[in-house]
């Protein structure tokens, strides 16, 4: 799978509405950073084998819904499951038990593809790590930290940006936590 720099964003790079976020934040440059692959890269390792960059490079935008929270004030309506939004490095694995806990809620899910779109403007494989239809709380597992630069989504299966963690933590509004599987 071979990439290339985007340079038409509205029918080649990023999707739309992502290209508009980037730039509503001030970050122009990243747009023209956008690469496009010929081939869907719905999973980590085929984005990972389509930069040529670890795995632990590609960070992944997993949307979960959380019951029950303090933190998050519709969880705790009656069936008032809120989406999260959970910025993971591609070799880990989100534990869920470690998101209930950090967001002090009662029950922690996956969410299914439908809340997923509904609540980024995305489909799965293609979230990116900001740029969403609405606000949601955001975890950022600390293990992006370790790189200087990750790729993310950029709101289409076909392609991604790359950006230094710090500045994902500060645009997605993210919370810096231990959220992933623990090794043995």
């Amino acid at each position: 799978m071979t990439t290339t720099a985007a340079t038409d964003v509205e029918g080649f790079g990023a999707h739309p509405r992502f290209a508009a976020a980037l730039r509503e934040l001030g970050l122009d440059e990243l747009v023209a950073e956008v690469r496009r692959f010929p081939d869907a890269a719905r999973t980590a390792a085929e984005a990972a084998a389509a930069i040529g960059c670890e795995l632990s490079q590609i960070c992944k935008s997993l949307i979960f819904v959380a019951w029950g929270s303090p933190l998050l004030e519709r969880s705790r309506e009656p069936g008032g499951g809120v989406p999260v939004l959970v910025l993971m490095d591609g070799a880990s694995r989100v534990d869920v038990e470690r998101v209930r806990e950090e967001l002090g809620a009662e029950k922690v899910t996956r969410a299914e593809a439908a809340v997923v779109r509904e609540t980024t403007g995305y489909a799965i494989g293609g979230v990116p790590p900001f740029g969403h239809r609405t606000r949601t709380r955001v975890l950022a597992d600390r293990a992006l930290l370790r790189h200087d630069t990750v790729w993310a989504a950029a709101g289409d299966p076909h392609a991604v940006f790359p950006i230094a963690p710090g500045a994902l933590v500060d645009h997605a509004g993210a919370t810096v936590a231990d959220v992933r599987e623990r090794t043995a």
